[in-house]
């Protein structure tokens, strides 16, 4: 299975942070992304991130809660330059 089958490719909205500003905790936020079947979440809140080297690049990785109290784990990759989503993930198996 290709990582493309496995964590698709989505459309990200998204801030690259170029100075300090107490907004934008984030050196890259997304605030909202599109799904392959043309579904559109508007993030309210990122719930965790953390970055990760991966061989020459970087993963950066967040778990966000959309409007309709949904929870994503999306990861940016610094080396294709592309959003993906990892999965859904359950409010219940994430702050329990």
């Amino acid at each position: 299975m290709s990582s493309e089958e496995k964590y698709p490719p989505i459309n990200v909205l998204s801030v690259f942070r170029g100075f300090n500003q107490p907004k934008l905790r984030h050196h890259i936020t997304p605030f909202r992304f599109e799904l392959r079947n043309g579904d559109i979440h508007q993030i309210e809140q990122i719930r965790q991130a953390h970055r990760e080297r991966v061989g020459k690049g970087f993963h950066y990785h967040y778990v966000v809660r959309t409007r309709e109290q949904r929870y994503f784990h999306l990861i940016f990759d610094t080396t294709t330059l592309i959003w993906r989503m990892v999965q859904e993930v359950d409010e219940e198996l994430l702050f329990s």
